[in-house]
């Protein structure tokens, strides 16, 4: 099917801070608010952003684990965000998640192999043998011995749970893997070689991913684009190369200006920012930005920016860096693409 793989339109989701008879008067915690973007098939797309931005609500989302307040989520141009049990079902086999944590995400009373192939018998039902040879083979593909198929999930290290847990992923041979933050419990060590593992099975299997990260090292290493996130929003979409060489945003500026350079040699950028996150149960007005923002104008204070496209193919919520015009035949967005 030509078009992306993934589509996301104005995804929203609002928590609502205990109950009442009108609903209008109860105060919401704005997770997500309108967030937009897209995925081609074999892409790597990494959201990143401060803790509390929306990235891991994000994730939740797009697996359905939790339910949006409004918008979509198109998978080969089918709604699944609108999708009710038996065929929400059978689209989960397109999708799957690694979780964070290594520890907590795996059963602690299966075997490896009884963890690899549990998610393929809630789809069909496999005879022992055809159990043992399909969790052979995936451990194979993530480094690990067949022989390990026996052991509990007590008897592996971190990184051998970890993949482990990319195993079950694959096990159904998704299109699609959401990693929300995969490699942050691991040592840099073993985080090198669960990314080149990553990387290899994307390349060997055609499989994409929503990588979930805080880490820009990491996500300079691993991704195609970048998706920054503040406060429920994206505020700059771009190609990860031209993300690190020149952000645009002052906020990703910032996070970059923030992130340690172990190459003594190469320029770090400087944009301190002050204060705390907005709370957002209350988030600003405008920009939510604005209030830490050093070159943050009234309108910045009033108006909420648009994701505006740039020369380089990048989008940017800006009002100092990337304004919006209203010049006719101005492209519009759809997704994260433009056209006229």
């Amino acid at each position: 099917m030509s078009g992306p793989l993934l589509k996301v339109e104005n995804l929203t989701k609002h928590y609502p801070l205990g109950t009442g008879f009108l609903k209008k008067s109860v105060p919401v915690i704005r997770a997500v608010e309108e967030v937009s973007f897209s995925v081609e098939a074999g892409e790597t797309l990494c959201i990143v952003g401060e803790s509390g931005c929306g990235k891991s609500t994000v994730a939740r989302l797009l697996m359905r684990l939790v339910e949006p307040t409004g918008g979509r989520v198109l998978l080969d141009g089918t709604d699944i965000a609108g999708l009710k049990k038996e065929a929400l079902h059978a689209w989960r086999r397109r999708i799957q998640m690694v979780f964070q944590d290594p520890y907590s995400s795996l059963n602690p009373r299966l075997t490896a192999g009884r963890i690899i192939t549990e998610p393929v018998e809630n789809f069909e039902r496999l005879s022992r043998k055809q159990r043992q040879a399909l969790a052979a083979d995936l451990l194979r593909k993530v480094g690990m011995s067949p022989e390990m198929m026996h052991r509990l999930p007590s008897d592996l290290s971190g990184g051998q749970r970890q993949r482990l847990g990319i195993a079950r992923a694959l096990s159904l041979n998704p299109s699609l893997i959401i990693a929300d933050e995969a490699v942050s419990a691991l040592d840099v060590s073993v985080q090198a070689q669960i990314l080149n593992l990553l990387r290899d099975l994307q390349q060997q299997m055609g499989i994409a991913f929503v990588f979930i990260s805080h880490d820009l090292g990491v996500v300079e290493h691993f991704a195609h684009r970048v998706a920054v996130m503040y406060l429920g929003r994206i505020v700059e979409l771009a190609p990860c190369e031209a993300l690190f060489t020149k952000p645009v945003h002052p906020y990703t500026e910032a996070l970059i200006g923030a992130a340690p350079v172990p190459d003594p040699r190469r320029v770090r950028l400087e944009a301190p920012v002050e204060g705390e996150v907005p709370s957002p149960i209350n988030p600003p007005s405008g920009c939510a930005f604005h209030p830490r923002c050093p070159l943050a104008l009234e309108r910045c204070r009033i108006e909420v920016p648009p994701l505006v496209p740039m020369p380089d193919g990048r989008v940017v919520a800006c009002h100092v860096r990337a304004p919006a015009t209203d010049i006719p035949g101005r492209p519009v967005l759809a997704g994260d693409r433009w056209s006229l």
